[in-house]
C-alpha cells in the first residue's frame, strides 16, 4: 500500500512525463482495453465516479518512474478533470488506488504472471486480470483477487467483482468489424452489456420495426378508406337503381 507525506512537495500530473515510450507490441493490447472502456462508457453514462485507463502511466512514488498497465480502473475518482484530460494517473493527486489493473499478454513475455502480478500485489491493486489469447492448456482469462497481501486466483467463466458491481468474462462476438473472442462486461443476472456498435444496430433494429408497423398502419388505413369508398359508391348506385341501401341491412 502507497502512503504519502501530506506536507511534502511532490510533482504534479503536469510536471510528470506522460509516457514510457513503450510501443504497444500486440494490437489486442489497445482493442480490447478499448473495448470494455467503450462499453463502461456506455453502462456507467450517468456516473462520474470512475476512470479506465489505457496504456496510462499511473505514479506512485515520485523517485520511480510510472507503471504501466494495458489498463486500469479507478472508482470514487473524477471521470474528467478539463478538457486536456488526464496526462496521467497520479495517486497522490487522485488519493485513489485504482481497484482494478489489466494486462494482456503479448508474446513476449513482460512478466504479466510474476513481476508484475508481485508488484500489483504490493501495491494494493484489489483486482488483477490477465488475458493471454495465446494459451492453449490453461483459462486464457484469469482474474486475481487480493486476499491478506497475495492475490487468489477466482475460478469461474465470467467472475462477479462485487466492489465493481460488474462481472467480467469472455465470449465470441464483434468489435470494430472483427470477429473473434473479446473480453466483456455483465450484470449481475449475467447479461452481457452491449457494444456500441450493437446498441446501435439493435437501435436500427427498432426504429425500423416502428417505421414498419406505421406502414402497416398507414396501409391498413388506406384500404379501410378505400373500402368505405367502394360501399358509397355501391349505395349510390343502389339508389339510381331505387333501392334504398339501408333497407337491405
Amino acid at each position: 500500500m502507497v502512503n504519502y507525506d501530506p506536507s511534502a512537495r511532490l510533482p504534479s500530473s503536469k510536471e510528470l512525463p506522460d509516457s514510457d515510450d513503450t510501443p504497444v507490441d500486440n494490437q489486442l493490447q489497445k482493442s480490447i482495453p478499448d473495448l470494455l472502456r467503450s462499453v463502461l462508457a456506455m453502462a456507467w453514462a450517468e456516473r462520474m465516479d470512475w476512470f479506465f485507463g489505457i496504456r496510462m502511466g499511473i505514479y506512485y512514488d515520485q523517485n520511480l518512474p510510472a507503471i504501466v498497465p494495458d489498463a486500469f480502473l479507478s472508482l470514487g475518482v473524477k471521470r474528467f478533470y478539463d478538457e486536456n484530460l488526464r496526462p496521467s494517473y497520479v495517486l497522490w493527486e487522485e488519493n485513489k488506488l485504482p481497484i482494478l489493473v489489466f494486462e494482456v499478454v503479448s508474446q513476449i513475455d513482460r512478466g504479466e504472471y510474476s513481476t508484475k502480478k508481485a508488484e500489483y500485489a504490493r501495491l494494493g491493486f484489489l483486482y488483477y486480470v490477465v488475458y493471454n489469447p495465446f494459451r492453449c492448456d490453461k483459462p486464457r482469462l484469469e482474474v486475481y483477487k487480493l486476499v491478506n497481501n497475495a492475490y487468489e486466483l477466482l475460478n469461474s467463466d465470467r467472475i462477479w467483482l462485487p466492489e465493481i458491481g460488474l462481472a467480467i468474462g469472455i465470449e465470441r462476438g464483434t468489435y470494430l468489424g472483427i470477429s473473434r473472442e473479446w473480453l466483456y462486461w455483465y450484470d449481475e443476472q449475467g447479461e452481457r452489456f452491449l457494444t456500441p456498435e450493437e446498441q446501435m444496430k439493435q437501435a436500427q433494429q427498432e426504429a425500423q420495426q416502428v417505421l414498419q408497423a406505421q406502414q402497416k398502419a398507414q396501409q391498413a388505413e388506406q384500404k379501410a378508406q378505400q373500402a368505405q369508398q367502394r360501399t358509397q359508391l355501391l349505395a349510390e348506385q343502389l339508389r339510381s337503381l331505387g333501392i334504398d341501401p339501408d333497407s337491405l341491412s
